[in-house]
């Protein structure tokens, strides 16, 4: 174990101004809390805490974070309460202890919604300050390397699983690059020990066979810098051995086809020379193409920025190299601790901000014990795991959508005014407008791709301009979630969905049971219902009208529990009937509406399932549907935030019928009116309406409205109806 004096002496080696007296008494403090607890491998409990305190020495955090890893077990593993650790370490340090105490297990149903709910507080905990999560990832490390001596191997796999699921992603997004390479290549061992093993072994007799190479490649590197007057360090750095098995799954290629195994790292003095520097190599060396990513000007979301370039290079080879300055360094391989590094040498953030790095911020100032967020735009990521927690219906879903944030590649895309946002790879319109902003998002009607309208569902490429509009009128779209990708989008998509199917289920249900009453010769009151709410396992009036209006109970279970006198039949036609359950959209099969929308169809055009259509917003009127060729869209030309994009739904379960107009000319003698009556009767079709708009000695022109089910079923009907020898023509009518 690091003895009390040694953990002084690392916390000195890089802040002068240390205060020994609050590390010395955490250091008894939490010795004497764990006593004589043990560790699953037999050492002193508090081998551990102190383990965590040393893995942040080696991150320079500051003192307050040192004395956290101390007694980050006491509250949840002693007897020690937060009261005590505020009165002996300040309100800032039991805060700190707090947020990263594991907190009390919750009896849930299963280990994942436990895990999840566990998460959920954590992401609270860590958003007030991000040192919580710095503590938290130093512990779930130190456990990490003491996995094996857990004898149960599901639980050793459980545990790995969520370290490669929640905090090496959690890691990544802060930058703490080396921390999360090495949580993943714990868990990788824990859960493909194979693969790992194999991987090992050959960058072993990659070392072995090819260490002269890269001494050669380094030191002509320097070489052609120098003679360019360009001041640079050049250094080789090993891919990490999950992140060549994941590259190898991901492009479906052998380890030899890898081409950055090893890359070559230049630190140049300023982001200038960081361009200089990329100039000399592509004049010196053919550049490969597609490996050219420039971090420095559109910054990683955890405030990584480099020049990246793939070239043939010295010896012939292929490789990889990363150009970046000193400072663009430190927060690479300390990403938010490098914060405490610059403050300690008297600098500040603009160290790290500043004008030798290009425009942007690397990193914003964490909290530091203020409570407030910080509103970085690195930190954009947990402002959106906040957003997801708040429309999250539980635990479990917030966990899904979290994955969903932190997993995926980025695509960066930019809106009209120039402010970048990062987005899963796969991303469409609609979650970069959730990205911008909640209410942006929930009123999207139509997105332009650099100046080009395009389809809500296309797909984002990096670079891309967009540019969202808006209408006041708009809500989400239950058929949205079909496609959007990020968590927060998903989140808000399915918060409104559940909000109108409740508000849609309790319209329903109120009219069940008022038609109920009325059938009985009951006059329907509310104050009738309060006294079954109990009995019926209602908490509310609109949880029972909810209830009704999903078929979860019925209307006639309600009026017989109301007055016991009345018959129970099932039979009763005021009963609700239980339908199939269709896809959201209300009682309309269509794909792209909220449901409980009010949506008409067009008569210009009268539009039937089969055919293309899009919808129009109509002030107070819902959404009116035309058929794509429809010729009066041409009059909403100018207005495009009023289009919808909406199709048939291919698989209602209920088909509905829908009117379609003919247009046809007949013989004007006895018997025609019914042998087209008769035609179409024959067909499966019902004529609603009949018009005639001409008639002379020998012929007249009909206007004819048919109830069909669909486009195929009113061409079968035209079929049939050109065979008759009275009908001289007919064809759908379209306005």
């Amino acid at each position: 174990m690091i003895r009390q004096y040694e953990l002084v002496d690392l916390v000195r080696a890089y802040d002068p101004d240390v205060d020994e007296d609050i590390l010395n008494r955490a250091y008894v403090f939490a010795l004497k809390a764990h006593g004589a607890q043990k560790r699953a491998n037999g050492d002193p409990y508090f081998s551990h805490p102190l383990e965590v305190a040393g893995i942040l020495t080696g991150l320079r955090l500051d003192t307050a974070s040192i004395v956290t890893a101390l007694l980050h077990d006491v509250i949840e593993d002693t007897e020690v309460k937060l009261p005590d650790i505020e009165k002996a370490f300040g309100k800032e340090i039991g805060r700190l202890v707090n947020g990263v105490t594991k907190l009390t297990r919750i009896e849930l149903q299963s280990d994942q919604t436990k895990q999840a709910e566990n998460f959920r507080k954590f992401v609270l905990a860590m958003s007030e300050d991000i040192r919580v999560l710095l503590v938290k990832l130093a512990d779930r490390l130190h456990n990490m390397r003491t996995l094996n001596f857990i004898p149960k191997p599901e639980k050793r796999s459980r545990i790995a699983a969520e370290t490669l699921e929640i905090y090496a992603p959690l890691a990544d997004r802060i930058g703490m690059q080396k921390i999360k390479d090495e949580l993943e290549d714990l868990a990788f061992a824990q859960l493909n020990t194979e693969a790992r093993d194999s991987i090992v072994k050959r960058l072993e007799y990659l070392r072995g066979g090819g260490q002269d190479l890269i001494q050669k490649i380094i030191a002509e590197l320097q070489a052609k810098l120098t003679e360019s007057g360009i001041q640079a360090k050049v250094k080789g750095r090993e891919k990490a051995p999950y992140s060549i098995w994941r590259k190898m799954q991901h492009k479906n290629i052998a380890f030899e086809q890898l081409s950055d195994i090893i890359a070559f790292r230049v630190v140049v003095p300023s982001a200038e020379k960081c361009y200089e520097a990329l100039g000399v190599l592509h004049a010196l060396y053919p550049s490969v193409p597609g490996r050219f990513k420039d971090y420095i000007s559109t910054p990683k979301p955890n405030g990584y920025r480099s020049i990246h370039t793939g070239v043939i290079g010295p010896q012939r080879q292929r490789i990889e190299v990363q150009i970046r300055t000193d400072a663009m360094d430190e927060v690479a391989e300390y990403g938010v601790a490098a914060h405490w590094h610059y403050k300690r040498q008297g600098g500040s953030d603009q160290v790290l901000e500043g004008a030798d790095q290009g425009a942007g911020s690397i990193i914003p100032a964490p909290t530091l014990g203020s409570g407030k967020k910080s509103e970085g735009a690195q930190y954009r990521w947990l402002r959106e795991l906040l957003d997801i927690l708040e429309h999250a219906s539980g635990p479990e879903e917030f966990l899904e959508h979290t994955k969903l944030e932190m997993f995926q590649d980025q695509v960066f895309c930019f809106t009209p005014k120039g402010e970048l946002f990062q987005l899963p790879r796969g991303a469409t319109p609609v979650d970069f407008a959730y990205a911008v902003h909640s209410q942006i998002g929930d009123t999207c009607v139509g997105a332009k791709i650099n100046g080009r309208i395009v389809q809500l569902r296309s797909v984002l490429q990096n670079g891309d301009q967009v540019e969202i509009i808006t209408s006041k009128g708009q809500t989400p779209s239950a058929d949205w979630e079909d496609f959007v990708v990020t968590g927060k989008a998903k989140a808000r998509i399915r918060r409104y969905v559940r909000i109108q199917r409740r508000a849609q289920y309790m319209t329903l249900g109120r009219t069940v049971i008022e038609k109920e009453f009325r059938h009985e010769g009951y006059a329907f009151t509310e104050k009738a219902l309060d006294g079954v709410l109990k009995t019926l396992q209602a908490p509310t009036i609109d949880d029972l009208y909810a209830m009704v209006g999903e078929g979860l109970v019925t209307g006639r279970e309600v009026i017989h529990t109301v007055f016991p006198g009345t018959k129970p039949s099932v039979k009763n036609p005021a009963s609700p009937i239980v339908k199939p359950k269709r896809k959201e959209g209300g009682g309309v099969p269509l794909r792209g509406l909220i449901p409980g929308m009010a949506v008409h169809y067009a008569r210009c055009c009268h539009p039937l399932p089969g055919d293309r259509i899009v919808g129009i917003v109509t002030t107070g009127k819902g959404v009116t549907v035309h058929t794509i060729d429809c010729v009066n869209l041409e009059s909403f030309a100018d207005t495009p935030e009023r289009w919808i994009d909406v199709a048939w739904e291919t698989d209602a379960a209920l088909p509905e019928h829908h009117i379609g107009r003919l247009h046809m000319i007949a013989t004007n003698e006895p018997g025609t009116i019914g042998t087209l009556g008769t035609v179409i009767g024959k067909n499966q079709g019902n004529i609603t309406n009949l018009k005639f708009v001409t008639r002379s000695t020998d012929f007249f022109e009909l206007l004819v409205d048919v109830e069909v089910t669909d486009v195929r079923h009113l061409t079968n009907i035209i079929a049939a109806l050109r065979a008759t020898p009275s009908i001289n023509s007919v064809d759908r009518a379209r306005g």
